[in-house]
């Protein structure tokens, strides 16, 4: 049976444990601890893991297998997005509102509680974000924000992290955003981590882990295709 690694506060920030080292039970758990310097998460989102813990917790990284992506070219438009996109009064916009979105995000929603964005959490992407790694893409309706998502974008891959919606297919009009300016800039793969209904629905497919490291490894290493403004 794997034990659990866990990792210092102090010494090397940028190393893990390789990723076939993950628990199978819960699935994907690689190691415990360590904090959320952006040194630290960027080295993680490289390797294809990430940090994900409730309030109390210590900080948990994952590598799940298998993995869910969305390739932008798969990304399904419905006839009920469709409509919406065009009837009702939605516009998107690009990291004008990245703190915003996040508080969003982390905020509880009307199926429960708040999310896993902790306080720590929300600081350490704004820090990201400051850096020009973290992005928002945003949907708004009468000068309103009204639904949207974030994430990182690092080579050619987003790594997506939540979304939230406060109007009909808000969140998705951001995806679709998200979409068209990965067609745009070359972005080869869209990050949805684990397994949803929701994304799934949208065109997202589970790919083994091992399939996803390889994607990674080869769109990763480039400079970025979406530089802060």
């Amino acid at each position: 049976m794997s034990q659990l690694i866990w990792l210092s506060d102090t010494h090397d920030l940028e190393w893990f444990p390789p990723v076939c080292e993950a628990l199978k039970d819960p699935d994907g758990l690689l190691a415990a601890g360590g904090g959320l310097s952006t040194k630290r998460l960027l080295a993680a989102y490289k390797r294809g893991i990430f940090p994900w813990y409730n309030a109390g917790q210590p900080v948990l990284w994952w590598s799940p297998d298998p993995r869910s992506v969305l390739l932008p070219g798969d990304f399904r438009r419905s006839r009920s997005l469709a409509k919406s996109l065009r009837n009702r009064g939605y516009t998107t916009r690009l990291d004008s509102a990245f703190n915003e979105v996040l508080a969003a995000c982390a905020a509880p929603r009307a199926t429960g509680p708040g999310t896993w964005i902790t306080p720590e959490m929300a600081a350490a992407y704004g820090e990201l974000h400051a850096l020009g790694h973290a992005h928002s893409v945003e949907t708004w309706r009468n000068g309103e924000l009204v639904g949207g998502l974030y994430g990182l974008c690092l080579g050619r891959v987003f790594f997506g992290e939540s979304m939230f919606s406060r109007a009909t297919d808000a969140s998705k009009v951001a995806l679709a955003r998200l979409v068209d300016e990965c067609l745009k800039r070359g972005i080869a793969l869209i990050d949805c981590q684990v397994d949803s209904a929701h994304v799934a629905s949208l065109g997202s497919r589970n790919l083994p882990r091992a399939q996803f490291l390889k994607l990674l490894s080869q769109h990763i290493d480039v400079a970025s295709v979406w530089p802060h403004k």
